[in-house]
């Protein structure tokens, strides 16, 4: 009876009527006011120089990928560089998976997507379903209801629900394997996620999806005491109208940006994360803040809460907030900050008091409300 239900929950709905997209395929809202993402008429000059770098990147990488490796020992520097400035659209599915690892997962894994997804069942398929529609749903390939963007995004949610059933499904990760299947197949998609929450390349993300966001905690731990240190003013002002983290930042860290900013600075952001890792989402927080730092230090409690979950369009350009990300070495106190966050929570010994348990079980359960809260509100 439950298999029906779900088969019948499946049916695809009514094709959505065509509409304007934007060149990344998202639904134009505002025809008059064209932001980055919207298809411009280039200049021959620009066009010409795009396909130079595309040109380069080919042959960084060679025919599907087979000069990777050999290239980026070599020249790792230069690679830093190329994709710091930006992966080419047409290539950043393939480099994707050559630069997180998942690549040599699904070679290692032939069939394993396919049992996962036709003969496993798993206990949040229902949960998975209803939450499909508030992934990316002014996206052309998301937007039909039970379409096959919904279907694929649902065969990967279920898929990795089985395969790691201790994480299961968590909300959130919806945003992570909807950007993973706009450049790549399902099962790539699949070998992806899993590649980025099991950590084949970088720090395991499971952390941020387990039971109390454990990883959650400790980033937004990190972050506060990256701002009392490197925006000493902004970090008081917070203080002084008992503003933290949790209250703006914890999307950052579970969606990597991609819970409500323009998607194409999300991108160049995502190319940087699957090349350095998680402190790439620090130094972007921390350069988002001391771009708006003057407006910022001046508002009130609720005026400051709105600012700091709605940046104003100037502070979300990739060439502007960049440079200004990769001014702050945040590597070392990041690794100093978590050691500070373990003691302070007794992690690492079994005589944590239990007043420090039961403060972390409220943190927990807070967040998760913040959490839930924010997503369902798409």
């Amino acid at each position: 009876m439950e298999k029906k239900r779900i088969a019948d929950d499946l049916e695809p709905g009514p094709t959505p009527s065509p509409r304007p997209v934007d060149r990344f395929g998202f639904i134009k809202q505002d025809q008059t006011n064209s932001p980055e993402g919207i298809t411009k008429s280039r200049s021959t000059h620009e066009r010409e120089r795009e396909e130079r770098r595309i040109r380069k990147w080919r042959k960084m990488i060679g025919v599907g990928g087979n000069d990777w490796s050999h290239y980026e020992k070599r020249n790792p520097q230069v690679v830093k560089r190329r994709i710091r400035k930006g992966i080419p659209d047409c290539l950043r599915g393939l480099v994707w998976q050559l630069i997180s690892g998942s690549r040599e997962l699904l070679l290692m894994n032939p069939g394993v997507y396919e049992q996962l997804v036709i003969y496993e069942t798993s206990a949040s398929e229902l949960e998975i379903i209803r939450d499909i529609s508030r992934t990316f749903p002014s996206h052309v390939f998301f937007q039909q209801r039970h379409g096959p963007g919904q279907r694929s995004l649902y065969n990967v949610l279920k898929a990795y629900s089985v395969y790691d059933r201790e994480v299961g499904y968590v909300q959130g990760m919806g945003f992570l394997a909807g950007l993973l299947l706009l450049y790549m197949s399902e099962e790539d998609a699949f070998w992806l996620l899993v590649a980025l929450l099991k950590g084949a390349v970088h720090s395991p993300m499971e952390g941020l999806y387990q039971a109390g966001l454990p990883l959650v905690q400790q980033y937004l731990f990190q972050f506060e005491q990256l701002v009392k240190e490197y925006l000493p003013k902004l970090g008081q002002h917070f203080s002084e109208e008992m503003i933290n983290p949790s209250m703006y930042a914890s999307q950052w860290f579970i969606t990597v940006f991609l819970y409500s900013f323009p998607f194409h600075f999300t991108l160049r952001i995502w190319d940087i994360f699957l090349y350095e890792g998680i402190k790439v989402v620090f130094k972007v927080g921390l350069a988002l803040l001391r771009f708006c730092h003057d407006d910022l230090v001046k508002l009130p409690f609720e005026k400051l809460l709105h600012s700091l979950r709605n940046f104003p369009e100037d502070a979300t350009d990739p060439d502007t907030i960049l440079p200004i990300a990769f001014s702050f070495k945040v590597t070392k106190r990041l690794e100093e900050f978590e050691k500070a966050y373990k003691k302070k929570n007794g992690e690492g010994s079994h005589n944590g008091s239990s007043s420090t348990k039961r403060l972390q079980s409220m943190k927990s359960k807070s967040l998760s409300r913040i959490n839930s809260q924010v997503f369902k509100s798409t």
